[in-house]
């Protein structure tokens, strides 16, 4: 993970996108679930074979979640369907 001046992000080993925003990105990762929040974050590459993802936009913070990504989607649609 590389962050420069908090405007470009550089990830690897990233499994898969669980959801993009503007305002918040969640990735699967080798290591786990990562929670990007910020603001006007846009894709500017994304290469899932080779794990690679950079971002743009002002990020405010990251976070690794305590659940896999399919627990956390599982989760949300649990409150959607309440």
């Amino acid at each position: 993970m590389t962050l420069n001046n908090r405007e470009r992000l550089q990830l690897e080993g990233v499994k898969n996108v669980g959801s993009f925003e503007p305002s918040e990105v969640i990735l699967e990762t080798e290591l786990g679930v990562l929670v990007i929040k910020g603001e006007n974050l846009h894709m500017q590459h994304l290469n899932l074979d080779q794990g690679k993802v950079a971002l743009q936009g002002r990020v405010h913070s990251l976070n690794y979640a305590e659940e896999n990504l399919a627990e956390r989607n599982k989760g949300l649609l649990g409150r959607l369907f309440r």
